[in-house]
């Protein structure tokens, strides 16, 4: 039996979903919601059956409806998880689950009380390069972690795909520290367990709205040093990017970079791994989408709970905390 699936929020990430969803056809019925006409009318472009509900609250506690995935900007995931908890349904939720920490912790509390199935949707987590990274980690290839370096820079942010995300330029619930950094947050922590903040600096715009163009972090996991880094600024374009998380080891340096590819260095030049795989981007998504359906069977699989998104959270806005203008 397929699932069927309710998008709540239609924007970028919505439609990004849902033409996967449509891709691989893991999913049965899918319907969906947004308040914008135009958003509804760029994913019927995508998946022309697809329904879209006059009212969020009534697809949610829609009868059909197996699961519901939250898409919509981070201020209004609290609302739509409580209704799809009370509603008794499998919710899978873009992060952060929310902008404060008191209400997440409340909504955590609530879904874990009511015993839903839930999952966050850190892409990460399903990505084939994070299974190499630990399969190195675990067989000695790196050696003992001496420290780790998370490097993040954007020319321009949002970037061009992101531009119709307006609120992801603002600094209420925006930005490339709560975006980005925050997969890498979730890395850190599923490969070496809790985090904490020593020390941040976090930069903004002087107009009072935009996100930050700098950020900087000393942070401590389970005892290894690990720094991060970002900023925005420069050409646009978007080869002058910077996505790495660095781990530096006794016996190798192995380097998740561009999201989704992997290299190792034993001090002589890189050698990249998984070029046997034409398109890693695609695998992840086709693998986070198994994942969703295995949680939904109660089967075996490798999302974050909404436990382990609280702890990111955490980790997220306490580096912003220092907002420094």
């Amino acid at each position: 039996m397929k699932p069927t699936v309710a998008i709540i929020g239609l924007g970028v990430m919505g439609q990004r979903m849902l033409a996967n969803m449509a891709m691989h056809q893991i999913f049965g019925a899918i319907d969906g919601w947004d308040p914008d006409a135009t958003a509804c009318d760029r994913a019927r472009f995508i998946v022309p059956e697809l329904r879209i509900a006059a009212d969020p609250l009534d697809l949610i506690t829609d009868n059909q409806t197996d699961i519901v995935y939250i898409a919509c900007p981070p201020a209004h995931h609290r609302t739509y998880a409580m209704a799809a908890i009370d509603a008794g349904k499998t919710i899978f939720c873009e992060k952060p689950l929310g902008i404060d920490i008191s209400e997440s912790i409340s909504l955590v509390d609530a879904v874990e009380t009511a015993g839903n199935k839930h999952a966050v949707n850190f892409s990460l987590a399903s990505a084939v390069a994070v299974e190499f990274i630990e399969q190195s980690l675990t067989d000695g290839t790196i050696g003992t972690v001496q420290a780790v370096d998370i490097q993040l820079h954007f020319s321009q942010w949002p970037r061009d795909w992101q531009i119709p995300a307006t609120w992801l330029s603002q600094r209420i619930e925006g930005g490339f520290v709560r975006e980005t950094f925050s997969h890498y947050a979730y890395l850190l922590q599923r490969l070496f367990g809790p985090t904490t903040i020593k020390s941040a600096y976090t930069r903004y715009p002087d107009d009072g709205i935009s996100a930050e163009i700098q950020s900087i972090a000393a942070l401590d996991c389970n005892g290894i040093p690990v720094s991060f880094t970002g900023g925005t600024g420069g050409i646009a374009s978007s080869q002058s990017d910077t996505i790495e998380f660095t781990i530096w080891g006794t016996d190798a340096i192995c380097q998740l970079f561009d999201w989704n590819r992997v290299r190792t260095s034993i001090g002589q030049g890189w050698t990249e791994h998984l070029t046997d795989i034409p398109d890693l981007r695609q695998e992840g998504y086709r693998r986070g989408l198994q994942n969703l359906d295995h949680l939904w069977h109660e089967r075996p699989h490798r999302l974050p709970t909404f436990r382990n998104a609280l702890d990111v959270q955490q980790i997220v806005e306490g580096i912003l905390a220092d907002r420094t203008e």
